[in-house]
This record gives structure tokens, C-alpha cells and sequence, in this order.
């Protein structure tokens, strides 16, 4: 017997009955998965002119620890991550700002007022008044704030923070 090139009326059926339901899955399908995976693909501004307040808060030679806290929204999630800077007053408008990250491990570091370092516990890194390395693991100096990553408007001082 012959195969006839016609559809029987249950194939038929059955033929369109999956291009519709797949149609309608499809209408349904992609704006559900824009919706899920719309917020991952966001992005938030990653830097901000941070106020480290009135430059007279600061005395003049002494590294001033700053912290300040910035959240991060990444998808659904909402993160607060907490940031230091050391912020040394050399005259009246004439300032240095360093991190308070070690750059070996990003470890926070301390200044040793006696030693007149900035120690890093994690594994004794030493740095200097200015930031350079006096000794330990970290390859190069503590990252500094300056040109024009640091203003002072209206007696105020202000860092151009950048996360990343």
C-alpha cells in the first residue's frame, strides 16, 4: 500500500496543536526569563565623590583613620562593604590619602604611632608615613588618593572613590 502524502484529521490536530502550545509557551517563556535575569544584568555605578568631612577634623602629620561603608546591589542581592582611608593633613590645604588596604592581601592596616608605620598584621608588611613599602611581602606602595581623586570645597574634603 501506498504511503499518501495527506495528513490524517488526528495528525492534523496534533501538528498545530504543538505550533500553537509552542507559540504560547514562547509569548510566555522569554519576557519570564527577562524578568529573572534582568536585575544580574543591571549595572550600578561603581564610583561616588565620597565626604570625608571638615578638613580642621584633621591634625596636621597624624594619618586620621576615615571609614565609610558603600552598598552594592549585584541581582537580588544587596551587600554593604565597609571601607577605611588614611587621611594626613601636611598644611592647611595640602592633604594625602591613602587606602587602608594592604596591597599584598587586602588586609586593613594600622598606624603605629611610636613606629611611624603603617603595620599590616596579616603578614607584617610595613609601610611608611607616605605610603611606600618598608618591608614585608607587598610589591608596591599603599594606593593613594590624589590629582584629581581629591578636592577641597568649602573646607571640606572629598575623595573620588571608585569600587572595583
Amino acid at each position: 500500500m501506498p504511503h499518501s502524502p495527506h495528513l490524517s484529521r488526528s495528525d492534523f490536530v496534533k501538528v498545530v496543536t504543538a505550533f500553537v502550545g509552542s507559540i504560547m509557551g514562547l509569548a510566555v517563556g522569554i519576557p519570564a526569563i527577562g524578568y529573572l535575569i534582568a536585575p544580574a544584568r543591571k549595572g550600578t555605578p561603581t564610583d561616588d565623590w565620597i565626604p570625608l568631612g571638615p578638613l580642621e577634623n584633621y591634625p596636621l602629620g597624624t594619618p586620621t583613620l576615615f571609614s565609610f561603608t558603600r552598598t552594592k546591589v549585584n541581582g537580588w542581592e544587596r551587600t554593604v562593604n565597609s571601607y577605611g582611608v588614611f587621611v594626613i593633613r601636611k598644611s592647611d590645604f595640602e592633604v594625602m590619602v591613602l587606602s587602608n588596604k594592604c596591597t599584598h592581601l587586602s588586609c586593613r592596616v594600622n598606624w603605629k604611632d611610636a613606629e611611624q608605620v603603617f603595620f599590616c598584621p596579616c603578614h607584617d608588611a610595613q609601610f611608611g608615613p607616605n605610603g611606600e613599602v618598608l618591608g614585608g611581602p607587598p610589591g608596591r606602595p599603599l594606593d593613594a588618593y590624589t590629582g584629581e581623586a581629591i578636592k577641597i570645597e568649602d573646607g571640606n574634603l572629598f575623595i573620588h572613590f571608585v569600587e572595583g
